[in-house]
């Protein structure tokens, strides 16, 4: 970096002023900074003009990405319907299954019941008929019948 003197002697005169220059057209400085600019405005506009292709393709790209999500999204939501259905056929299915073997379980014990109450009553008919005869000889006069059961 240039010390504070170094700068102060780049501006000391070498040697005295010489004769008065020739007259001269003035310069035109807005040209010159226009023609300066020129070809830097010029990359400026095309590089303007490929970021808004650009960002059209971007746009048109996003656009097709999420009309596939859609489809996708439609697609995946129609499989899980498709699934849930199923599950749910078997769901039920199992359940009936499960409620079939249930009301057979009980069916069965409900026939065993019933047989043992066929079993038993069969095997006190035989007393109770020779009871009911003697309680109706009693009661009609006739005497004893058969022993009486008191």
């Amino acid at each position: 970096m240039a010390r504070f003197r170094e700068l102060l002697l780049r501006f000391r005169p070498v040697r005295p002023p010489g004769p008065a220059a020739p007259g001269g057209v003035p310069a035109d400085r807005s040209a010159e900074l226009t023609a300066e600019l020129a070809v830097p405005l010029s990359l400026l506009e095309q590089a303007e003009t490929e970021a808004a292709e650009i960002r059209e393709r971007a746009a048109g790209e996003a656009a097709r990405r999420r009309t596939a999500a859609e489809h996708r999204a439609a697609e995946i939501l129609a499989s899980a319907e498709a699934a849930a259905v199923a599950v749910r056929a078997e769901s039920a299915a199992r359940v009936h299954r499960t409620a079939q073997a249930r009301a057979a379980e009980v069916r069965a014990a409900g026939e065993r019941a019933a047989t043992e109450v066929r079993q038993r009553a069969r095997g006190r008919i035989a007393a109770l008929a020779d009871r009911v005869a003697a309680n109706v000889a009693r009661d009609a006069g006739w005497g004893p019948v058969g022993a009486e059961d008191g």
